[in-house]
């Protein structure tokens, strides 16, 4: 399977669309150190997933520029300490060898000077962890994407960013260089060792795949989506983001977790159904073409009204 299925939650655990407004906006907050990573239930199949991609496709999955090593290794010894310390049951290490117990993977490392066999440090960071890891750089232009291990993407690819700075890496992003480019930059600037923040997005997507490397500015209908089968073939997609210095080498860590649920979670959920359907149709025309919505936009708000009126029509049954 290249395909991890995503079990629909009774709530959707992260709804970044709950203000409903269509905002482009950072919605930056504070992050509690000891809740950097966040491991779940798909820990064991999203790293099995991870160590398909690096084998089959390691290319178009990770990529580091010389140069890079000192930070890759500060962040495969950052990672390593925190599992082993806030999740013993799920990694485990000592100084000549790391094991992902749910996995039964291991890996020679020497602490300090990060991996012993042929992965950069990295590549090995990211088979520890569900997020995909970005390592951001401060150059004269700004900071520069310098290594990543990036399997599960958000309809972006790899070669496309890699040694570009923030602007140019989200150049296609509407609104960016107008309302976000300079409270990001501040943001990356005033970034503390220690004082990591974090930050929720969302989108509608018609593929539950983890490995989605391209889809944004389609235009074209999903002739087999309809408001009957919406609830189970479109799918919420989160990307729980996380922004932290490294002490030593002052790079940030950029770090990105996939959920993904079937349109149906919103099910005996009105409140949110209702806020996603107020955010969808807040947005502007230029991100509804990014985020792809005339394929399937229409499709997903009317199944938004019937759910929200099939809820309130059983409330006034009841």
């Amino acid at each position: 399977m290249t395909v991890i299925d995503a079990l629909a939650q009774p709530r959707p655990r992260h709804a970044a669309f709950e203000d409903g407004r269509g905002q482009i906006k950072m919605g930056i907050k504070v992050l509690d150190p000891a809740d950097w990573i966040e491991p779940d239930e798909f820990y064991a199949p999203h790293l099995l997933e991870k160590e398909r991609l690096l084998d089959a496709r390691h290319g178009d999955v990770f990529a580091a520029l010389p140069g890079s090593e000192d930070a890759q290794k500060e962040v495969l010894t950052r990672l390593t300490d925190y599992m082993t310390g806030y999740w013993p049951d799920l990694v485990e290490a000592d100084d000549n060898e790391i094991r992902v117990k749910p996995t039964g993977r291991s890996y020679p490392w020497s602490r300090g000077g990060g991996s012993t066999e042929p992965l950069a440090p990295l590549d090995l960071a990211g088979r520890l962890v569900q997020e995909d890891l970005c390592v951001m750089e401060k150059h004269d232009d700004g900071y520069r994407l310098v290594a990543a291990s990036l399997c599960f993407p958000s309809r972006w690819r790899l070669a496309d960013k890699v040694g570009k700075p923030m602007a140019q890496i989200h150049g296609p992003v509407p609104s960016y260089a107008e309302k976000l480019r300079r409270p990001v930059d501040r943001l990356f600037d005033r970034l503390e060792a220690g004082k990591p923040v974090w930050r929720i997005n969302w989108s509608v997507v018609d593929l539950p795949d983890l490995f989605q490397p391209s889809g944004h500015g389609q235009s074209n209908q999903n002739v087999t989506l309809t408001p009957e089968n919406a609830g189970e073939s479109l799918w919420l997609r989160y990307e729980r983001q996380t922004l932290s210095r490294m002490p030593d080498t002052g790079v940030i860590l950029f770090t990105i977790k996939i959920h993904s649920d079937p349109l149906n979670v919103l099910v005996g959920q009105p409140e949110l159904a209702d806020a996603l359907l107020r955010e969808i149709e807040a947005l502007p025309d230029d991100m509804r073409l990014y985020k792809s919505f005339p394929r399937y936009g229409a499709v997903a708000e009317e199944w938004l009204r019937r759910t929200i009126a099939a809820d309130a029509a059983g409330r006034a049954d009841g």
